[in-house]
């Protein structure tokens, strides 16, 4: 049996408030703390369970290493300005040998490219909905005339 359908199997066996109690204390005991948003999800255990399979099996079937998934989810995060999910993943990148210098860079790259789409889409949104200035066509045309 494969690992995600045998998961599955455990799930359905151990039922899903058992299930989700034993995943949070993993997560805790991995990485200090359950995240807020877990601790909110798990109210819900059919949603925190589908979460947690579906970011488990991204993961665990990634090429990627641990530390670069982590240093992208950082990218994210603060692309996405969620202090607390930059600050997590910055905890669980340096747990998976990230230095500091690495997560600043990821930090500048992640600026550069919010400030790319911020400035992409507002020109695009200028280009559709204001007019021409006519005095800048104007002085345009004056600078190819002389």
């Amino acid at each position: 049996m494969q690992e995600f359908e045998q998961i599955l199997k455990d799930i359905a066996e151990r039922g899903l408030s058992s299930t989700t109690d034993s995943w949070m204390q993993t997560i805790k005991k991995k990485y200090g703390k359950v995240p807020y948003i877990f601790e909110q999800m798990a109210e819900h255990p059919s949603a925190l369970i589908s979460h947690l399979l579906y970011r488990n099996e991204v993961e665990r079937t990634s090429s990627l290493d641990p530390k670069v998934i982590e240093l992208v989810s950082i990218a994210a995060a603060a692309a996405l300005r969620c202090p607390h999910c930059t600050q997590f993943h910055m905890k669980a990148a340096q747990w998976n040998g990230a230095t500091r210098d690495e997560i600043l860079e990821v930090i500048l790259i992640s600026g550069l490219i919010a400030n790319a789409a911020v400035l992409a889409t507002s020109y695009r949104v200028a280009d559709e909905h204001l007019d021409k200035c006519s005095a800048c066509e104007i002085g345009s045309h004056a600078n190819k005339l002389s």
